[in-house]
Parts: structure tokens; sequence; C-alpha cells
């Protein structure tokens, strides 16, 4: 199953502690009486495929209970967010919308997305907590349903980590001294690259170390981007950069392409889609890789960030919440629906059910010499770190791009590029009118 780029638009698992009236919905499908008679929604998607899985509900479930879902294909992104919140202003927003995780606060925020938690109360189960609690905002609400998600890995060359009588790390300090290692036995080798382009990366990697950006005490924001878990993500990461133990290119690049390709790079901190950007990327070294947890903070602990992900979420303006809830909900919990989702959409679904056996009962093409990837990632994806996004996620990682650029570039301190990110995101919140504390 191949893992496209798309994937790595999105980030994460998440808990915030919101303020009822801060970023309150208003609506829910249990307080509005419904038509008889059939019933069409709408669903805006990027996802591949997904009118397929749609043709599924519409022939089965959706048959019986007189419930048609229409698929649009949609731009992903903010070019979605935007949309569909300009939708919303204008009263024609689709009874559906895929959402990625980071975006829900943004929605919510604009009133966009209903609260579903009385329709989608059985779904709960089927998820990992620290992936319903993305869609939930560390409320009581419910306002949307996981569909897939992103769990970060480690890959590596095994024939390379052979050649140069090289552990795989299982701590991060270990990942440092692996990376000056082979810098000593070969210096046109790297381990790999800090990518200045790729914020969602960074997020992950953050959320594993236990960083919180974006949390509310009553009906103020509080950010926190600089707090001590990112700041010794950051520190970490520069040193490395620095003294050129790893290399400071941006990834998706044709360079970075030819660095995996020839070996020139050992290793890649990823999630669970890499092997679909490998095939393309790095086409001449497939069977040679492997992919591994990613290392520890302290040693010992299993914990991962998210790189990836999005939801099915209902929007106020659906005059069937009711209805599309209930789609919403089979749509990524029916064990045929999943089995057709990534099948057509090539998703790592997030109901957990799905992630071993059945349509991932075996590995991915390109990591035929690792059985029992699947089953591996299942694993790591149990210990998906909480995170915390904000209503000005995408202004975060605009300055992400352009301060850690320039600090790569340079190779000097990612700490004050992590400041500009701070300050950055405050005084966004504060333009847009909200409360922030600090």
């Amino acid at each position: 199953m191949h893992f496209t780029t798309r994937r790595r638009l999105v980030a994460t698992s998440l808990t915030i502690a919101l303020g009822a009236t801060t970023l309150a919905a208003c609506g829910s499908g249990s307080d509005k009486a419904e038509a008889e008679g059939p019933v069409s929604l709408t669903y805006w998607a990027w996802a591949p495929g997904m009118d397929k899985v749609a043709d599924l509900w519409n022939a089965t479930e959706g048959k019986k209970d007189r419930i048609t879902v229409t698929v649009k294909k949609q731009a992903s992104g903010d070019d979605l967010v935007t949309k569909i919140i300009t939708a919303a202003k204008a009263k024609q927003a689709p009874d559906l919308v895929q959402a990625e995780y980071q975006a829900l606060p943004t929605l919510v925020s604009n009133d966009v997305l209903a609260d579903i938690a009385a329709e989608t109360k059985d779904a709960k189960s089927a998820f990992a907590p620290g992936v319903w609690q993305q869609t939930t905002l560390g409320t009581d609400a419910v306002y949307a349903i996981p569909q897939d998600s992103g769990p970060m890995m480690f890959y590596y060359r095994q024939d390379l980590f052979k050649k140069y009588k090289l552990t795989v790390p299982t701590t991060w300090d270990e990942f440092a001294a692996t990376a000056r290692a082979l810098k000593k036995a070969d210096p046109a080798k790297a381990l790999t690259t800090f990518s200045s382009n790729d914020s969602g990366l960074f997020a992950g990697l953050a959320q594993q170390a236990g960083a919180q950006w974006w949390t509310t005490e009553g009906e103020k924001w509080k950010v926190g981007i600089d707090d001590a878990a990112t700041t010794k993500v950051a520190d970490f990461w520069g040193s490395l950069v620095k003294d050129g133990s790893i290399d400071n290119q941006p990834m998706y690049t044709p360079a970075w392409n030819k660095a995996l390709n020839t070996g020139k790079q050992l290793a890649w901190v990823s999630a669970v889609w890499a092997p679909g950007t490998l095939t393309t990327a790095a086409p001449d070294t497939k069977g040679k890789w492997a992919m591994a947890p990613l290392p520890q903070w302290n040693k010992g602990e299993q914990k991962t960030g998210s790189w990836g992900g999005s939801s099915t979420a209902v929007t106020n303006d659906s005059p069937h919440k009711k209805a599309a809830a209930k789609f919403a909900a089979w749509l990524n919990t029916d064990s045929e629906a999943l089995t057709a989702l990534v099948k057509e959409s090539g998703i790592y679904p997030a109901a957990t059910a799905a992630q071993t056996g059945g349509a991932m009962s075996t590995a991915p093409e390109f990591f035929s010499n690792q059985p029992d990837f699947y089953t591996t990632a299942a694993e790591i994806a149990k210990g998906t770190a909480p995170s915390a996004w904000g209503p000005n996620v995408n202004v975060a990682y605009t300055t992400f791009r352009d301060s850690f650029s320039q600090a790569a570039k340079d190779k000097s301190d990612f700490g004050a590029a992590l400041t500009d990110m701070q300050q950055a995101t405050v005084a966004d919140l504060k333009k847009q009118g909200f409360g922030v504390i600090g």
C-alpha cells in the first residue's frame, strides 16, 4: 500500500482543555428533528477513492436507512479550511468534511463544526485514547470521528547499518552518538537531515517529548511553543546541525531523493506512510530498509509523536446531523468501510482494530523484507503522545519554515527560531481578538 506525501500534511494526537465559551460550537443532531423520508448528504473530502467508499455505504447501510452520500473532491490543507469557513459564513457548508486534526480548533472557533457526541458515543472505544482526544479538543463535545493517523517511527538502511557496524538507536542520546560515529567513519555520509520545510515533523517530535503548544485557561489561550519540551527538541537537533553530524538540507527535493537512493543518507525519522514516499524517492533501495520505534528521551519508554492524520466532521449547516454522524461513524469504524478506505484511499486507519490483519496483514511491497511491518506499527501507534493544537497553527508553521530555514542554513541557534515561533503565534492570536495569557 502506498502512503503518499499527502499524509505528511497534518500532524497529530491532541489534548486541549477548551473554554466552553471560547470554542463552543452551536447545534447538534440531537436537538433538531429531521424530516422523514430519504436523506441526501454531501461530503467534502480530498482522499482519493472516497467516492468508491461512499458507494459502498449507499449500496448497504445507506440503502437500508435511505441515506445517500455524495462525495465532492476538494483540495487539502489550508485551501480546504479557507473554503469551508467561507461556505459556512454563507450558510452553504456541506453536511460532512474531511478535516485534518490540527485544523479542528480553527473550524470549531469559526462555528463550522457540530457537536456529535450524542450520536457517536459508541465510536470512542474503536480508537486509542490519544487519537480520540484529537477530535474532542479535551471537552465532552465530539467534533469529528478519527479517520487516519500518522504515528512516527525510525527508518534505516539495514545493509548500510551493518556495513558501518551501527546499532539501531533506542534513545535520542544513542541517535546522536550514531550520527557522529557514522560521520567519523565516512564523512561523505549522514545519518539523516534536519528539514526546515517540515513543520509537521518538528511538531510530532515535540509532541513525543511532551510539548503542549496550545492550551487554555478559562476563556484565554496560553501558547507554549517555547516550552521546556520543545526547547529540548530544538536544542538537540540544532546541536547536530551545528557540528555537522547531520545534514541541514530540506526533504522532498531532488537532492534529498538522491541522497536516499544512493545511500548518502542512511536513515529517516518519518511516519507510517513513509514506504510510499520511499517507493518514488529511492526506488533502487527496495528491500534494504527496516522500520523501528522512534528513539526515546528516557530509556524504556514507548512514546511516539504523530505526523499526519484527518477526521470526518459534521457541519452546523447540515440539516441532517444525525444521519451525517451515522455515516461518519460507519466510515471510520465499520470493518468493510475501513477495508475499502485502505484499498481505495491508501490511508493508515485510526481505528485500532483495522491496523493489523485484513488489508494490513501484508507489509508494504517496499518493505517485503519486514513482514511484521504493520504489527510493529500498531504497537508503536498505541504509544502516541497527546498534543495540543490551537486556532492559528498555520501561523506557527509558516514561522517555523521561515525562521528554522535560516537557522539551519546558518547553523545557528535553534532557540532563537523557536522564540520567533512563540512570539509570532501569540501576536497573531491577539490580532485575531483571542484572549491570550502572557
